[in-house]
């Protein structure tokens, strides 16, 4: 079992509720795993602002297949980043719109630089790039 170590905050009232409704509504049980998840999410955005750090992200696209040459280029860009890209699934929203969710493993600056890119494409209609670290 990991050894814990208690200690103690001190934080004013009113931003103490408010803390108390929020993680409640997040449904935590208790403030002590609250407060670790954010420590964790703190620590792992630092982690992040170091461009060679090892990194995970998922890359959402979502875009029209009627675009011409659209997909021709989303794909010949995927190929070139194949070992950055570990896994690509494509759904087909409804007769027009897709949406793509691309795994991306590497260091923080080529995945960010090849979400960067993919996102650019014009017509694209919408992206978001997400990523962490094992901590």
């Amino acid at each position: 079992m990991k050894s814990l170590v208690r200690f103690g905050v001190s934080i004013e009232e009113k931003l103490l509720a408010r803390f108390d409704d929020l993680i409640e509504s997040k449904g935590y049980v208790n403030r002590s795993e609250a407060i670790r998840d954010l420590i964790r999410d703190r620590l792992v955005s630092e982690e992040l602002a170091d461009k060679n750090a090892e990194s995970i992200g998922t890359l959402t696209l979502i875009y029209s297949h009627d675009v011409r040459e659209l997909s021709d280029k989303l794909n010949e860009i995927q190929h070139h980043n194949h070992r950055i890209i570990v896994s690509t699934t494509h759904i087909h929203l409804d007769e027009h719109n897709c949406l793509e969710v691309l795994i991306l493993r590497g260091k923080t600056r080529q995945i960010q630089a090849i979400a960067d890119r993919l996102l650019s494409i014009k017509n694209v209609r919408h992206g978001k790039l997400t990523c962490t670290t094992t901590g």
